[in-house]
C-alpha cells in the first residue's frame, strides 16, 4: 500500500512539475514570436498574447499547490507507515535543500508576476484601443513591463529545469 501511495503521489507530482516547467517554456516561446513584430502595439495580437499568458496563471498556481501537497505527501506517507521521518544521507539532504530553494524561487517569481506585474500590464492594456495608436509613453511602459516579465519568466524556467535535474536524487538515494 505504501508503494501504491508513493506511485500515485509521484504521478501527480511529476505532472505538476511538468506543468510548472511548461508554462514558462511556452510563454517564452509565445513572447519570442511576438517580439518579431517589435515594440509596436498590434492590439489584437497583443490581446491574444496577454489573454494567453495571464490566462495560464490559475494553472500555474494549481500546479505549485499540487507540488507542495504531494511533496509533503511523500514525507507524510513515510511517517504514516514507519512512525518517523525518513533519514537522508548528505547528498539527498543537499538535493532536498536545493529543490526547495528553487521551488521558493519559482513561487516568488510567480507571486511577483501575478500580483505586481500582470495587474499593471492589464491596467495599461485597458487604456489601449484597436482603433487608435497608443501614446508613446504608455506603450513604452507596457513593453517595459513585458520585458521585465520575460526576464523573470526565463529565471523561472531555469528554476524548473534545475528542479527536474535535482528531483531524481530524492527518490533513489
Amino acid at each position: 500500500m505504501e508503494n501504491l501511495i508513493y506511485i500515485l503521489l509521484l504521478i501527480i507530482h511529476n505532472i505538476a512539475l511538468v506543468g510548472c516547467a511548461a508554462a514558462p517554456f511556452y510563454n517564452l516561446r509565445l513572447v519570442n514570436q511576438r517580439a518579431q513584430f517589435g515594440k509596436k502595439l498590434y492590439y489584437q495580437l497583443d490581446k491574444v498574447v496577454e489573454d494567453t499568458i495571464q490566462g495560464l496563471e490559475p494553472y500555474c498556481w494549481t500546479f505549485i499547490i499540487l507540488l507542495f501537497i504531494t511533496g509533503f505527501g511523500f514525507s507524510a506517507t513515510y511517517y504514516a507507515f514507519h512512525g518517523q521521518l525518513k533519514e537522508f544521507n548528505p547528498t539527498v539532504f543537499s538535493a532536498f535543500i536545493l529543490k526547495h530553494i528553487f521551488v521558493l524561487g519559482m513561487v516568488g517569481i510567480a507571486f511577483y508576476i501575478s500580483f505586481f506585474i500582470n495587474p499593471k500590464i492589464r491596467e495599461i492594456f485597458s487604456k489601449f484601443s484597436p482603433d487608435a495608436a497608443p501614446q508613446e509613453e504608455i506603450a513604452n511602459k507596457f513593453f517595459s513591463l513585458r520585458a521585465k516579465r520575460k526576464q523573470l519568466c526565463k529565471i523561472c524556467f531555469v528554476f524548473a529545469m534545475l528542479i527536474l535535474i535535482v528531483s531524481p536524487v530524492l527518490r533513489f538515494y
